[in-house]
């Protein structure tokens, strides 16, 4: 067993968003990847796709996604579920209060941002 504990987290800074890897292969896993995330006020991801189905559950604050052209709304409690190469960007919802999500997907992860394919860095 391993303990992957959140204060020795990496984190990763981009757009307006800290991302923290929790359970990822670097750190443990061999399956699975978990990480947080936290989109500060009018922050939000570029349009991108997965190829591994992704799960966000939100911890605090209010989550607004774009996934497949549809507008979704996510609050603290609520999972968002991802299928695997739709088009979709996140964002905070809120113009006071930064959204924190726990983010859940498969080892091995690969997205596709304006055409080109990426390992991202948190989920490694």
């Amino acid at each position: 067993m391993t303990t992957a504990t959140l204060a020795d987290a990496p984190v990763f800074e981009r757009d307006g968003s800290t991302i923290r890897s929790l359970a990822v292969p670097s750190r443990g896993s061999t399956e699975l990847a978990v990480w947080s995330l936290e989109f500060e006020p009018g922050a939000r991801s570029p349009e991108h796709s997965v190829d591994r189905e992704e799960v966000f559950v939100v911890q605090s604050g209010r989550l607004v996604a774009h996934v497949g052209g549809r507008e979704h709304v996510a609050g603290p409690g609520d999972a968002l579920i991802v299928p695997v190469r739709t088009m979709f960007w996140l964002g905070n919802g809120s113009d006071a209060e930064p959204v924190r999500v726990t983010v859940c997907t498969s080892a091995g992860i690969q997205g596709t941002v304006d055409g080109t394919v990426i390992s991202p860095p948190w989920a490694q």
